[in-house]
């Protein structure tokens, strides 16, 4: 059976410059080692610190992305993008140019027998109440219309002046010594055991790669981020291992 990859948490864009285009590039050489491998890929969220598709304008760069993911399209593998908290406003591009599925919030399939729970993470669980607001007013009709009267020049400039003072471009690392039952996204996964079965429930957005067992049989996969840890998970068909990639 082919491969299925999992990965989130790229943040392109940030911080500008070498640092960005050189985990760009590692990131086209980790899906070229899978040539030939796999038939579907699921992008977890914030694959970019920032995104918003104009009408006619879409942010400058990642090229090199785009050109393997493009690539394996053509070739018939399955994209799929999830919106995270950075790069939530998606609007067509991605379906037109490479007849990827995007998914706004959580998405359940199964394979093999296997069944898999996915969501980039953010806004789930009880608290965080101001977050949860905002991710409404964001993803509401009206903020999108009302940002896409910016000029793009403006729009972006001022996205990115933002973008450049985030966690992730300050160079912020989560803390590894964890406590998990007070781990929300790991509460989250028990809350849904109780009433659904899911074989792994993985996300995004924690930049902290986990996979821990929440019940018998039942794994929290967190997929890390690429701007420390290089991981990602991949279902061979049978089982699903959280990986680390090395150039």
């Amino acid at each position: 059976m082919s491969k299925i990859l999992f990965a989130s948490d790229f943040h392109l864009g940030v911080p500008e410059g070498p640092n960005s285009l050189q985990r760009e590039k590692r990131l086209v050489r980790w899906l070229e080692s899978f040539r030939g491998e796999v038939d579907e890929i699921y992008f977890l969220g914030d694959v970019f610190d920032f995104w918003f598709e104009y009408k006619y304008v879409i942010p400058k760069g990642y090229s090199r992305l785009f050109g393997i993911i493009a690539d394996y399209a053509d070739k018939g593998v399955k994209i799929h993008f999830f919106k995270g908290n950075h790069d939530m406003w998606m609007f067509g591009y991605f379906e037109k140019e490479f007849n990827a599925e995007i998914h706004d919030n959580d998405y359940i399939f199964q394979k093999n027998g296997k069944k898999f729970y996915l969501h980039h993470g953010d806004g789930l669980g009880d608290g965080d109440k101001a977050y949860k607001l905002l991710k409404k007013v964001f993803r509401s009709k009206i903020c999108q219309r009302l940002f896409a009267f910016l000029h793009p020049s403006i729009g972006i400039g001022l996205a990115r002046f933002f973008s450049a003072r985030s966690r992730a471009a300050q160079g912020y690392v989560e803390d590894t010594s964890i406590n998990l039952k007070k781990e929300w996204l790991f509460q989250y996964c028990e809350d849904m055991l109780e009433t659904q079965t899911y074989d792994y429930m993985i996300f995004g957005h924690r930049h902290l790669p986990l996979d821990v067992e929440v019940k018998p049989g039942h794994r929290y996969i967190n997929l890390g981020d690429w701007l420390k840890y290089n991981t990602y998970a991949v279902f061979d068909g049978t089982d699903l291992v959280l990986k680390t990639y090395e150039d």
